[in-house]
């Protein structure tokens, strides 16, 4: 495996500007996205006379710190389309992302969203070693979920061919690897170490692979499993950063000729890390919780977006922009479930629908080879208990399996339990995640 440098004239001026021109730049757009935010959001702006700031009082980047978080409740409160920042007629797609009840959170893009999101996710390919020419593999999942679209949109837009397989079919995808022989491949880590199994089943050694390059992103990945994914696939791995609330990936994505932590396309996204708790601003070095402000997006403009993922921002290396370290955790209690965001609530939520099921329950996280896995244990209410036969309980359990599917996007084992058979807590909350899924070196 070769790092590809990149050569003279292949980068944005803006990639190697100095750090003075990129604030300029920042503090240029900052005011823009502010004081469009407060014009067209009433929710924004309810919240700003909250507060009693303006945004006319941004005169520096550090006055940002004086406007409102936005959360995860601010954006399931104004669902679908409360929060968006342009009329309807404008806007030219939707995306959407789990939210914490079974309702998605919805987020749209205007023309010139869509357009800057391609250049983006465009400068993410080539940061990670791909250019125009370089057939692009996209195992990402399309439809609602933007993995699968922003790397279309964003390979195209490099120059690349694209080969739009999304997800699943293992043996499909490795027949069109070794046939189409692409340079790329974008995939969620885990599903990457799936392919590489079936490669190996069939005798292809990691030399004889044609794929010279893996984008991973959508879930959390470490060291370990670069170097597990570089060696069974004979690539170079390399990390994107994205989450729909701010885009889609394409945030902020790692160069390969460093793979030291994604760098931040600061020209769109103006990051911070503040203490989870008490909301002061860190500063660089410090770990705590990154924070987004959108720079430039037209629709769905987000000022100061808490991502509740954990991490430290860093100073630059092969670009002039910070980069993110590895996020080491999240400060609220989501799950990552092969790239699908996942709330405990959401599956209790399914578990609730079913007056046959009690709200006593567990889930049971296991790694299986390189893809998690997730058990769904159950209880009957006292009334139903030792009153259905086997084959009634495995049909509340299938039809428990089916809206856990349909409704919160993941595939799980479901166990139908008699009353009591799941252990209850005495003291403090009751224990309702069981995460047996090795930890990430």
């Amino acid at each position: 495996m070769t790092a590809r440098t990149p050569q003279p004239g292949e980068l944005e001026a803006i990639e190697t500007a100095s750090r003075d021109e990129i604030a300029a730049l920042q503090l240029q757009r900052l005011k823009w996205s502010i004081s469009h935010t407060y014009q067209n959001v009433a929710h924004f702006r309810k919240k700003c006379e909250g507060l009693g700031v303006h945004p006319d009082d941004l005169k520096t980047l550090a006055d940002l710190a004086k406007f409102p978080f936005t959360t995860k409740t601010d954006l399931r409160d104004n669902y679908p389309f409360g929060l968006f920042a342009v009329p309807s007629d404008k806007v030219a797609r939707v995306h959407a992302s789990s939210g914490t009840t079974g309702k998605p959170i919805v987020v749209g893009y205007t023309r010139e969203d869509i357009d800057n999101w391609a250049n983006l996710m465009a400068r993410s390919i080539r940061a990670a070693g791909g250019r125009a020419g370089d057939i692009c593999h996209v195992a990402y999942g399309y439809g609602l979920f933007t993995g699968g679209l922003g790397a279309h949109y964003g390979a195209e837009r490099l120059g690349c061919m694209v080969v739009p397989m999304s997800g699943g079919q293992t043996e499909k995808q490795v027949q069109l690897i070794v046939d189409f022989k692409p340079d790329i491949i974008m995939v969620t880590p885990s599903y990457s170490l799936v392919i590489a199994e079936e490669f190996d089943r069939l005798g292809i050694a990691p030399q004889d692979i044609s794929l010279k390059i893996g984008i991973f992103g959508a879930e959390p990945w470490g060291q370990g499993m670069r170097h597990e994914i570089e060696a069974k696939l004979g690539l170079d791995a390399v990390d994107i950063y994205g989450l729909t609330e701010v885009m889609g990936p394409g945030v902020a994505c790692e160069c390969i000729e460093s793979k030291d932590g994604p760098v931040i396309w600061e020209d769109h996204f103006y990051p911070e890390i503040i203490n989870p708790e008490t909301g002061e601003v860190l500063p660089d070095g410090e770990q705590g919780e990154l924070v987004f402000t959108s720079l430039s997006k037209q629709a769905f403009p987000v000022i100061r977006y808490r991502t509740r993922d954990l991490t430290r921002l860093l100073p630059p290396s092969s670009r002039s922009f910070r980069r993110m370290d590895r996020i080491t955790g999240r400060s609220d209690d989501m799950l990552i479930i092969r790239g699908v965001n996942v709330f405990p609530t959401q599956i209790e939520e399914q578990i609730l629908r079913d007056k046959r099921l009690s709200g006593n329950y567990q889930i049971l996280l296991r790694r299986d080879g390189h893809l998690d896995e997730v058990e769904v244990r159950c209880e009957l209410q006292r009334e139903f208990s030792g009153k259905l036969s086997p084959a009634e309980r495995d049909a509340v359990g299938k039809e428990l399996q089916h809206h856990i599917k349909t409704l919160v996007g993941i595939s799980t084992q479901v166990a139908v339990m008699e009353f009591d058979s799941i252990p209850r807590t005495q003291v403090g909350k009751a224990r309702r995640l069981i995460d047996e899924r090795p930890k990430q070196l």
